[in-house]
């Protein structure tokens, strides 16, 4: 028998878990923390129903934290199978588990010092040790290559145009006296035509399908993101205040820096200092640089020219919390990208506790902002929101890049679903609000005519 557990992106857009169970062994896709609502954070600190020492497998659709920021605390709750994943997902992991940690353990030794948080004393999730332990589990697959598992299960990873190694994991099923079949999880889908990387791979055929839905009611629209970008950097610097940009460290922050080095060079912005504030931006932006089997034709030829894609005239990769203080200690307009994306946590925090006050300046989401995080109460209107246990006046403009979004929209996922030779048996929407859930079931249902499931947290399907 097969079987196939939700343990997490169901009805919500973060903590990806899902469990495959076939002849009593266990493959694990993606292992993400939840982030958001209060009631949603609370699970990562609650046990798995299933045992991470029955596990025999983990499987990486990409390295964002929502997909692997899990995994140090399943091996120090047991489990000591590999993890498999791309080449740079690979990469990635080395820098994002160990700053995930380092952000965790910060964040509790701050607030511990602070005393504002509920817990006596506050603790990390997972300490850096527990992610280096992690890492040790870490192998490299390549794309398209066969990857057996065992007798009953091979998995193959098919390039995803999300972020740097995201992909697509197909999994092959074959038990004796049963009909082979596969299982596909879309991890998250990329755009088509957008910079650095190539389009989301065509996938053509799946028995059963698990279908992220992030932006699964909306388009990203006709909006010119480099145009929008252009007017904020112009209008803010004209005003003398600071462009400050919550980005995830990994995907949205080398596509700003690619999209600022050429409003720079069309002469269509002013040259201000650039600065990445974040380790795991920084160390991902060079690792862009490294794996070329990500990039599509235009990377290649600016690389090709031995000029850096990924680097303004006046640009920093900050380095150590001294540097991150003295970029708000310096006058004049400036560009601050800085993670977490959804400003959760991490260094923005503390350039959100200074701009946001100040009406000159501009904080710009440029990427998705799930239900209960500052980022979305920002988006919403808020006009005071906490930081670090102080109450911050919002006073800064307010701007939202939407179509900078690394997730496909609804016609862009339609766009890929249409690509397939015949319908899965069942297709599965996850990873998506309740909104993006239900939009998205009516347009496949109506156009496509599939049958749609939607899952709940911790159910259990049978397959084959």
């Amino acid at each position: 028998m097969a079987s196939l557990q939700f343990l997490g992106a169901t009805g919500t857009v973060t903590g990806s878990k899902f469990v495959l169970e076939v002849g009593g062994n266990r493959a694990m896709i993606d292992c993400g923390l939840f982030q958001g609502l209060k009631e949603l954070r609370l699970r990562n600190w609650a046990s798995l129903p299933v045992s991470p020492a029955s596990i025999s497998w983990v499987l990486l659709t990409h390295a964002h934290i929502d997909h692997s920021g899990y995994l140090p605390r399943l091996v120090r709750e047991g489990f000591r199978g590999p993890i498999y994943a791309s080449s740079a997902t690979a990469d990635l992991l080395r820098v994002m588990l160990p700053d995930s940690a380092r952000l965790q353990e910060e964040d509790a030794e701050y607030a511990n010092r602070k005393g504002f948080s509920k817990h006596r004393p506050a603790l990390p999730l997972y300490t850096e040790a527990d992610a280096n332990a992690a890492l040790k589990q870490v192998e490299s697959v390549a794309y398209n290559e066969e990857l057996r598992l065992n007798k009953s299960m091979a998995a193959r990873f098919i390039p995803a145009g999300h972020i740097l190694g995201s992909s697509f994991i197909a999994v092959d099923v074959r038990e004796s006296g049963r009909d082979p079949f596969r299982v596909l999880f879309s991890g998250d889908i990329g755009r088509y035509g957008e910079p650095i990387l190539n389009d989301p791979t065509q996938v053509e055929a799946a028995d059963y399908l698990l279908v992220e839905s992030t932006y699964g009611n909306r388009l990203h629209g006709d909006s010119n993101a480099k145009e929008q970008l252009a007017g904020i950097v112009t209008s803010t610097a004209k005003a003398g205040g600071k462009i400050v940009i919550p980005a995830f460290a990994v995907g949205r922050t080398q596509l700003l820096v690619y999209y600022l080095r050429e409003l720079e060079d069309e002469g269509r912005i002013p040259v201000l200092p650039v600065a990445v504030d974040s380790p795991m931006g920084a160390s991902a932006t060079r690792l862009y640089a490294k794996h070329r089997e990500d990039h599509d034709m235009d990377m290649l030829q600016i690389q090709s020219s031995r000029r850096n894609p990924l680097a303004t005239r006046n640009f920093s990769l900050v380095q150590g919390r001294g540097g991150s203080k003295a970029l708000d200690a310096q006058g004049g307009p400036a560009v601050i990208i800085s993670a977490s994306g959804m400003a959760t946590g991490g260094r923005v925090l503390h350039h959100l506790a200074r701009y946001l006050p100040d009406p000159a300046s501009t904080v710009v989401f440029v990427g998705f902002q799930a239900a209960g995080t500052r980022g979305r109460r920002l988006l919403n209107g808020e006009r005071e929101i906490k930081i670090h246990g102080q109450m911050v006046q919002v006073k800064a403009r307010i701007e939202s890049i939407s179509s900078l979004s690394a997730h496909a929209d609804s016609g862009e996922l339609l766009r890929w679903l249409s690509g397939f030779k015949q319908a899965p048996k069942t297709t599965f929407l996850v990873h998506g609000e309740p909104d993006s859930i239900e939009a998205l079931r009516g347009k496949i249902t109506d156009k496509l005519g599939w049958k749609v499931e939607v899952p709940v947290h911790e159910q259990v399907v049978e397959l084959g």
